[in-house]
């Protein structure tokens, strides 16, 4: 892999990680909240035997810049304006948790864009109901702003975001973690269901199935890109 590169885009300067062929089909890794590009530091590797791999740390988090304002619609742009700085017309998107979150927005907001889709234990967005977790002592690698603000739009979610599952075109893979996994998993297949045409998949990994169990999430993966 290579170093970190930056670009300033949709007002915000993200850092991401490639690897790679250049040549390669263009795959772009969203990492879930509280997390970084390296958190795909184990799966890169054999994912870039077959694509040109693409792991940005999203606004709030790791290298790329925290301006203090978040929401899942921002990092919705933001994704888009880094494939546009990328000259990437279109690209399969793998992502975690908070990452496919807006994973499913791009592909709702630009179906153009997003070739394929890969979602990680990612609920439908229904209201959570959930308490904005206590900051935890020390600083950590991500803006708490940015896990206050994400959390309270997890409890709020635009009705849009539900309804606009119906628009996906993108071929979509939902992998669930199971139960070991903290999100509610009738809530994880409510999200296959609503995609047109998805696919859902279970490996008892909990949620973080491509660090616990990444030999499956790989072949899962493998099984649903063709590769």
């Amino acid at each position: 892999m290579s170093d970190l590169e930056s670009a300033v885009v949709n007002g915000v300067r993200l850092a991401y990680q490639v690897a790679g062929r250049p040549e390669a089909p263009p795959l772009m890794l969203l990492h879930g909240r509280g997390a970084d590009h390296t958190s795909w530091a184990g799966v890169i590797p054999r994912l870039a035997t077959s694509f040109r791999v693409y792991a940005p740390d999203a606004r709030g988090s790791g290298a790329s810049e925290w301006p203090g304002v978040y929401s899942l619609e921002s990092m919705r742009d933001d994704v888009i304006a880094l494939l546009d700085h990328l000259e990437l017309p279109a690209v399969t998107v793998v992502a975690h948790s908070m990452g496919g979150m807006v994973a499913s927005l791009v592909a709702q907001a630009h179906p153009g864009r997003v070739e394929r889709m890969v979602l990680e234990d990612v609920p439908a967005p229904h209201p959570a109901g959930l308490p904005v977790p206590e900051r935890p002592d020390g600083e950590p690698a991500f803006d708490w702003a940015m896990v206050e603000q994400t959390a309270h739009q997890r409890n709020h979610p635009d009705p849009a975001w539900l309804d606009g599952l119906a628009k996906v075109t993108a071929p979509t893979l939902v992998i669930a973690g199971g139960a070991p996994s903290h999100l509610p998993q009738d809530q994880v297949a409510d999200m296959a269901r609503r995609i047109p045409g998805a696919r859902l998949v279970t490996i008892e990994a909990g949620h973080e199935i491509h660090l616990t169990r990444p030999e499956e999430f790989l072949a899962a993966l493998a099984d649903f890109l063709g590769r």
